[in-house]
């Protein structure tokens, strides 16, 4: 099947595509999306967009202004960040599990005009915004009267009365396809966030060439996403995937555990389902796993954001009766550009290159290598983003011309399978997200109790990968379970709960070379730690 990209340098808005033209092929009625409290049909998701985009003119945002998206998934996100766009405003999604440094870090690096955040979100991030977003335009979601005392001295806007005041005209900014669209922060190797700028043409791009070609996504199916909409992978999975087709996504706020993913299963009977190989794991655990998990209508289960374990995989498919592809992207890719195919999985492999992508492996001096050896991964595609903002050297090391430099190691079998071996860097991902060793170093030296530290990635007993902290302590402090407890919350308070050690190690000393730097590798190679309780 020949699908057409979209053209370079032509009128277009991405808002159009995913919104207007589901109207146009007839779904106005059809369930956009699902939340544990409302439903959205595509004409109310249209004229709610119409509705926002008056209200951010109103409010004196311009087109190509900058506003910062912070919600958990529920039926809101999709308005704000569609009207943002049809409006022509650049939209910025933040994950809901950042600290207040982080987020103030991100304000101020963005430059912001407005900030949309959900009421529970706001009341935890309020130093950052009362710090930070000072003469912004705030807009919270879902608040009630007492909880904008948490504001100093900020006008506060909400939501549904903004949307109240204005009428659903359709009014559409004039953009072009190349134009930045929306912005997605990733961590880097300094532990600090850069944002990815992404062009109004990436989001179909990569909903046609996987979530059309790949998965096969119908009108009729139905989608569950664990993975949040503020990420890369969630925001494909739940909202461009689907809505290219004019297919329903179910929408859960708060962080997804086997439980609650069951209900979403049992109550809602996806058809597709996204998640990460812990959860996967976790769910695996659980007493109500099952041929299907509850949903007769299950028919593909998908995995990215760290390497799926084959036998994950196998215990799946042998227990659920599905399964899962694994896949590789990237927040600078925005989607899946690797991945098995629903009628070709080969377990401990991230699969083949989704037609449309070009993928090579190439050794450190750039030159492609022979499969078999290891080496980076490079891709070239039309999801790729613009580069970072304000970051030159970076964006010129990582978009080297048409190709996107990973940073990740693969290695590629003799029958085309490629198969993830590691990072570049010391970087590594938990539950899909980017680990720092540097930034939980950071963290636990500003313990008093701490006087060196180094962490790595170690496997848990399911294969997937951890962080595993090495400490040597100041002299008065005792290494005990009160003090390993304290420090993994130092850790989760600084650099953010998936980044907490799930093992500590007291040391005396850390191996070092003789300029002193600290030797990781032979920390990585050593036995297992002892976990904690």
């Amino acid at each position: 099947m020949v699908i057409e990209l979209i053209s370079r340098r032509r009128p277009y808005n991405a808002a159009s595509e995913f919104v207007d033209a589901n109207i146009a092929r007839g779904f106005a009625q059809k369930i956009a999306f699902i939340d544990p409290d409302r439903a959205m049909s595509y004409a109310e998701l249209r004229d709610r967009i119409y509705q926002f985009g008056a209200a951010l003119r109103r409010l004196g945002l311009r087109q190509e202004n900058r506003i910062i998206l912070l919600s958990d998934d529920t039926v809101d996100f999709p308005v704000v960040f569609w009207g943002a766009i049809n409006a022509g405003v650049i939209v910025i999604p933040l994950n809901t599990m950042m600290t207040v440094e982080q987020y103030a870090y991100v304000i101020e690096d963005s430059r912001a005009s407005a900030v949309v955040v959900a009421a529970p979100i706001a009341q935890t991030i309020a130093p950052a915004l009362n710090r930070e977003a000072a003469g912004r335009i705030l807009i919270l979601v879902g608040a009630k009267e007492d909880e904008q005392a948490a504001f100093r001295g900020q006008q506060v806007h909400h939501l549904e009365d903004i949307l109240a005041r204005e009428e659903a005209e359709p009014r559409t900014a004039s953009t072009i396809s190349d134009e930045v669209a929306f912005w997605l922060y990733t961590s880097g190797s300094t532990g600090k966030f850069k944002g990815v700028k992404h062009l109004h043409s990436s989001l179909m791009a990569a909903a046609r060439l996987f979530g059309q070609r790949i998965l096969g996504i119908r009108q009729d199916d139905l989608v569950y996403s664990a993975a949040k909409l503020a990420s890369a992978y969630g925001l494909g999975n739940a909202m461009s995937l689907p809505m290219s087709v004019g297919a329903t996504s179910v929408l859960l706020p708060g962080r997804p555990d086997p439980a609650s993913v069951f209900e979403v299963m049992r109550c809602h009977r996806p058809s597709v389902f996204y998640a990460w190989p812990t959860l996967y794991a976790a769910m695996l655990s659980h007493k109500d796993v099952g041929h299907k998990c509850g949903s007769n209508r299950l028919r593909i289960c998908l995995s990215a954001g760290e390497a799926l374990p084959e036998h994950l995989g196998r215990r799946w498919r042998d227990l659920v009766g599905v399964d899962i592809l694994d896949g590789f992207g990237s927040t600078e890719l925005l989607q899946t550009f690797v991945s098995n195919r629903p009628d070709d999985v080969r377990y401990g492999s991230t699969g083949k290159p989704v037609p449309g992508y070009d993928v090579k492996i190439v050794d450190d001096c750039g030159h492609e290598v022979v499969n078999g050896k290891m080496g980076e991964l490079i891709v070239r595609g039309p999801s790729a983003g613009e580069g970072y903002w304000n970051q030159r050297a970076l964006t010129r090391r990582t978009f080297a011309g048409e190709w996107t430099r990973t940073g990740d190691l693969f290695v590629c079998d003799g029958d085309g399978y490629y198969r993830y071996r590691g990072r570049t860097d010391d970087m590594f991902k938990v539950d899909g997200m980017w680990v720092s060793p540097l930034d939980v170093e950071a963290a636990l030296l500003s313990h008093e109790a701490v006087r060196e530290a180094a962490v790595v990635g170690k496997e848990d007993a399911d294969g997937l990968m951890k962080p595993k902290a090495f400490v040597v302590l100041n002299e008065g402090y005792v290494a005990n379970e009160q003090l390993l407890e304290q420090l993994k919350g130092h850790v989760r308070e600084r650099a953010g709960s998936w980044t907490s050690p799930c093992w500590i190690e007291f040391r005396r000393e850390l191996p070092k070379t003789a300029t002193g730097k600290v030797q990781r590798f032979k920390l990585r190679n050593e036995g297992t730690a002892r976990r904690p309780n």
